[in-house]
């Protein structure tokens, strides 16, 4: 059998001095990985557990060394990622029994964020995602009731995966609230964490909660409708507020347009988790455990699952009849929208901070994130933005149940388009990879006006991805065209104005398979980006936008009309 580094101390082990903040990730790492098999899709790759899921051969502690077990088996969901010839790395910390969202509720020490030390990781699945985000394993695996697999993604430039209820089988994970947990996937790409989501998604008896469920197979594609919270509170940080109206206009570029939805249920929704008889289904996971060694379990965890021993039956009846009201409300939202945006986390806070003030201050990285799984939505959170004092920025997309590969799609496309490094590693972006699920036949309208129009040097960035030419038409009058100095090869800017100071401007429409469109978008080089085009037959298609800024000084070339008659007029000077 292999053996853990740390396994024959483990139940003894003091907690983690401030000095050694980074070795808290690891509850245990094995010497030689775990493999079962030498192929299979995930061949090669190394993975990490949250030490509340149960891997054979290795003490499973829920971050509470007095529970701790040696599980005979590994649950499903590891017995499959082994299966698919990934490699187990070892057991990652978490805040105890899952229940925190900020990474410090652990007797083995708090996990720090991986660009700042001094700021928290996240939780509860902290472990997991601080060694994706340093790169110390390819993905791991965490487990989300209330955003457990979303903040700590958010807060660590990483994408976490919050999959459909049911769609991953819990069976050998120690549950949190049973009937709302969900095993998550942390990853430095949408593509990885997808490819990992196919090779653990599927029905298992074993899993009372487990559900056969139908997928959405349909992209959103360029023209899509986000909800965008009426009001949002970001607790005082300028910051976290700036890169959120950033991310609002970067999905603008992408074809989305926004809906203003009203986000009262959603609060009310999040906030019966823990200020309802809800609660008592924490207590209910460990009742046998916490009864006997209620002084074993950490503050503020403790109270948390003890206050779930005060309700009644009735109470509990009451809070979910309350919560399905609520989730009636909310439903109002989704004939007017396809996917709902949220930040990820509002703010980011010190460890010291929160120790001091660890159950507000973990209520508000929760904001937007606690409603998810009561609703039985679907989520994905995606970087966004490094800001200006280093820390990241994420936001997270959430859908109905079962739109996982189009939330993964959307999302891939976001995530490339912010041209952000991999985690932690600075190691950029590779290129976008197919969502496995998706509908291939679909396809994106593509309108090209200059070095991308047919028998232009760039043209073949468009052949090579199978796209194919519709149409030569003509945008509404609504822009401005300009020569961009210094461009290689020479590149056409085009800019939007106000309506009746602009000209028609000759374009191509192709249509482009929606899973090559992610590697499309990601060869497109600043000023320029892609944005929504009108036509001037009123369609509107995905297109070349440019930067105003980039603009000035630059030749207006709009009474050409067209950049080929621009370049023709060149050649005649010559």
């Amino acid at each position: 059998m292999v053996q853990a580094v740390v396994p024959a101390d483990l139940l003894a082990r003091p907690p983690v001095l401030p000095g050694e903040l980074a070795a808290a990730a690891w509850i245990a790492k094995l010497d030689r990985p775990r493999a079962v098999s030498q192929t299979g899709p995930l061949a090669g790759l190394s993975f990490a557990a949250k030490d509340n899921i149960d891997a054979a051969g290795m003490p499973t502690t829920a971050g509470c060394p007095a529970f701790a077990y040696q599980p005979a088996t590994d649950s499903t969901v590891v017995h499959r990622l082994l299966a698919a010839g990934a490699q187990l790395a070892g057991k990652t910390n978490l805040d105890q029994f899952a229940c925190g969202l900020n990474g410090t509720r652990s007797p083995y020490g708090a996990v720090p964020n991986a660009f700042n030390p001094r700021y928290v990781s996240g939780g509860s699945s902290s472990g997991s995602a601080y060694v994706v985000a340093t790169g110390q394993v390819d993905f791991a695996l965490g487990t989300d009731t209330a955003g457990s697999g979303r903040v700590p993604a958010g807060l660590n430039n990483i994408v976490g995966i919050k999959p459909s209820k049911g769609l991953i089988s819990a069976r050998g994970v120690v549950p949190a609230a049973q009937s709302v947990d969900c095993v998550s996937i942390f990853a430095r790409t949408v593509g990885m964490a997808a490819r990992v989501l196919q090779a653990t998604m599927g029905h298992d008896a074993g899993d009372p909660y487990s559900r056969r469920l139908a997928l959405a197979t349909q992209p959103w594609g360029n023209a899509f409708r986000f909800g965008v919270p009426s009001q949002l509170e970001f607790h005082g940080d300028a910051l976290s507020q700036a890169a959120f109206r950033e991310a609002v206009g970067r999905l603008r570029e992408l074809g989305g347009t926004p809906v203003t939805i009203d986000f009262t249920p959603l609060a009310q929704a999040a906030a019966l988790l823990y200020e309802s008889a809800l609660v008592a289904e924490r207590y209910a996971a460990i009742r046998g455990f916490f009864d006997a060694h209620e002084n074993e379990v950490v503050e503020p965890v403790r109270g948390i699952i003890a206050s779930g021993r005060g309700y009644s039956a009735a109470d509990l009846y009451e809070a979910q009849a309350r919560l399905q009201a609520l989730g009636r409300q909310a439903a109002a939202m989704w004939p007017s929208i396809d996917v709902l945006l949220v930040p990820t986390a509002p703010t980011h806070y010190t460890i010291a901070q929160m120790q001091q003030d660890p159950v507000a201050l973990n209520r508000n990285l929760g904001a937007y994130t606690n409603f998810v799984n009561l609703l039985d939505y679907a989520a994905i959170s995606v970087p966004s933005a490094m800001r200006p004092d280093g820390l990241p920025f994420g936001i997270t997309l959430v859908g109905p149940c079962g739109s996982d590969w189009q939330l993964a799609d959307l999302g891939q496309r976001y995530h490339h388009a912010t041209g952000l490094a991999q985690g932690a590693t600075g190691e950029a972006l590779p290129a976008p990879q197919p969502i496995p699920g998706l509908n291939e036949s679909a396809t994106v309208r593509v309108a090209v006006v200059g070095a991308h129009l047919s028998g232009m040097p760039l043209n073949g960035q468009l052949t090579e991805r199978g796209a194919t030419l519709t149409a030569k038409a003509e945008t509404a009058p609504h822009y401005k065209f300009f020569a961009l100095p210094g461009t290689v090869p020479p590149k056409p800017g085009l800019l939007r104005v106000a309506p009746g100071t602009g000209s028609r401007i000759a374009v191509e429409v192709w249509e482009m398979p929606i899973q090559h469109y992610g590697s499309f978008v990601a060869l497109v080089p600043a000023p320029l980006g892609i944005g929504t085009l009108e036509l001037a037959d009123g369609s509107s298609v995905q297109g070349f936008l440019c930067e105003a800024l980039a603009t000035a000084g630059a030749q207006d070339i709009s009474h050409f009309g067209g950049w080929r008659a621009y370049v023709a007029s060149l050649q005649q000077q010559q």
